[in-house]
């Protein structure tokens, strides 16, 4: 079931509406010497070849289209040590995709993505979003890939689609000790799954070891440095990468960024106010259309209270959804928070609203299942189960029952909507079968070259002080931070032209825009 744990480092691919709200944790497997500069598997060549159609754990579909004037995507398979503390022992294999540059000639290198998760597929996510980024593909070859855990990278299985269908439906805000009782067992449940399937892999899934696939990555792609663009969760496997190798930073920019600072509490605490601004905002527009807007209420704080009896009536009893399944107050929640990542998502917010106000879930329950990476066949991607591994391995902290509801209020008094679903989330990492790596991430990177860190002021799912943050934390001259005034998650894909004219500048001219920049 969604737990904010996830959710604090959640964000993958919003624009393709592929989101995920699951958390899951390792043992000393991140942990292992720097080998970037050995011979063998560090000096490996990329066969490329046409891509096939995605795999189920990618999420299925089809084969990527072709590229804008008739180019093709090319896929590649790389092997990684599976555990860097020992180079020469066990290997995975890595899926990557490209799209080679318009322009060979005046060609920079390539242009790595990653779009956010932890758990979101590069392989899929990147053709899916490259319009967006085609300008950048002038004169870069645009790359991304599986991390380890994620997708055909050895992705992580944990339940089957049966039993996720059921994991997913169960109430994640429980209201007594009965409740609470299924809640624990559901989240115990599931851990048991994941080691049972991938336990081998559980301890090096990590976003420590992900930076050193990254540089690995650099290597085979024959690039002297890493150029990179990192989005939500991307931002902080950025910022570890620059901390490991500040000296092979080429060009970056973060893009929605995380909060290094913050603990997992803390980080799923400024969520929840996050998303809580933003469907204030939701409101506020919707106050503002009038008679165009036609969720009852006259007021912010109207409008809400439908949204919170609206929630309290599904607690109690659900709605028709989709076939047999029914939209529970948890995929009502979950579908909600799918919206505020897009402005451009607030009309189907009011539409889910409205349906379900009236018995008719299905709108809801789709937004529901496309954060959990159900497809509409029944099937679920991996990225549930590559979220959960990948948090619980990055974050040290893990709950009790106790320790949460002692929590409760701080969350509640943060989002009258929200609080409850993102605090009982505190719990996610709690049955996990191997220990968190860390309290928070060193993103440190002194000697690196200049990284373009972009915060948006609506940001719901990494809020704009997290912007600041990270590029304090980069370290003086480092960090160059730029403000887009505006909603959702993600500047450059918003399509704002103040924000993509200093990105494009810096990515394919060197200019690097003054620190403090604001857009528009």
């Amino acid at each position: 079931m969604p737990t904010s744990a996830a959710l604090r480092a959640t964000a993958v691919l919003a624009a393709t509406a592929v989101l995920v709200s699951l958390a899951g944790c390792s043992d000393d497997g991140d942990q292992g010497k720097d080998t970037s500069g050995e011979t063998g598997l560090a000096t490996q060549r990329l066969d490329w070849t046409d891509c096939p159609a995605p795999s189920a754990a990618e999420g299925g579909g089809t084969s990527p289209s072709p590229l804008p004037g008739g180019g093709t995507w090319q896929c590649a398979f790389m092997d990684v040590p599976r555990d860097y503390a020992k180079p020469d022992g066990d290997t995975i294999e890595l899926a990557l995709i490209r799209a080679k540059a318009r322009d060979p000639r005046n060609r920079i290198g390539s242009l790595v993505f990653n779009f956010g998760g932890p758990g979101g597929s590069g392989v899929t996510g990147l053709p899916s979003l490259a319009a967006d980024y085609e300008r950048l593909r002038s004169r870069y070859d645009l790359v991304s890939f599986d991390p380890r855990g994620v997708g055909r990278s050895v992705g992580v299985q944990c339940q089957d689609d049966k039993e996720l269908d059921e994991y997913y439906a169960q109430d994640s805000t429980p209201d007594d000790a009965a409740e609470e009782k299924t809640f624990t067992e559901g989240l115990a449940t599931y851990a048991a799954a994941c080691e049972e399937n991938s336990g081998e892999d559980l301890p090096y899934v990590g976003t420590t070891n992900a930076a050193r696939d990254l540089d690995r990555v650099r290597q085979a792609l024959g690039d002297d440095k890493l150029h990179y663009f990192g989005i939500s969760y991307g931002t902080e496997l950025g910022g570890v990468y620059a901390h490991l190798f500040p000296e092979k930073v080429g060009r970056a920019v973060f893009d929605a960024v995380v909060d290094p600072t913050q603990n997992s509490e803390q980080g799923s605490l400024g969520q929840t106010k996050g998303f809580q601004l933003a469907l204030d905002n939701f409101a506020k527009d919707c106050v503002e259309r009038g008679d165009e807007c036609t969720l009852p209420g006259n007021s912010v704080k109207e409008i809400e209270d439908f949204v919170i009896g609206l929630l309290k009536r599904l607690d109690e009893k659900p709605v028709k959804g989709i076939g047999d399944r029914k939209l529970t107050q948890t995929h009502a929640t979950n579908g909600i928070v799918q919206t505020l990542y897009s402005k451009e998502y607030w009309q189907y917010l009011e539409q889910g609203l409205n349906d379900a106000d009236g018995g008719n879930g299905e709108l809801l329950l789709t937004l529901s299942d496309s954060l959990n990476g159900r497809n509409p066949d029944g099937t679920y991607s991996n990225i549930g189960a590559a979220n959960a591994a990948i948090n619980c391995v990055d974050d040290k902290a893990r709950f009790d029952l106790e320790e949460t509801t002692a929590r409760l209020p701080r969350f509640r008094e943060a989002s009258p909507v929200f609080g409850d679903f993102m605090g009982w989330g505190l719990l996610g990492c709690s049955a996990w079968p191997v220990e968190g790596q860390a309290e928070t991430p060193d993103v440190s990177a002194p000697g690196s070259a200049p990284i373009l860190v972009i915060g948006t002021t609506g940001d719901p799912a990494t809020p704009y002080a997290g912007a600041k943050k990270m590029a304090d934390e980069l370290g003086k001259g480092v960090g160059v931070e730029l403000t887009y005034k505006g909603e959702g998650h993600g500047a450059y894909n918003g399509g704002d032209a103040c924000v993509q004219r200093a990105v494009d500048a810096y990515l394919l001219r060197g200019e690097v825009p003054a620190d403090g920049t604001v857009c528009p």
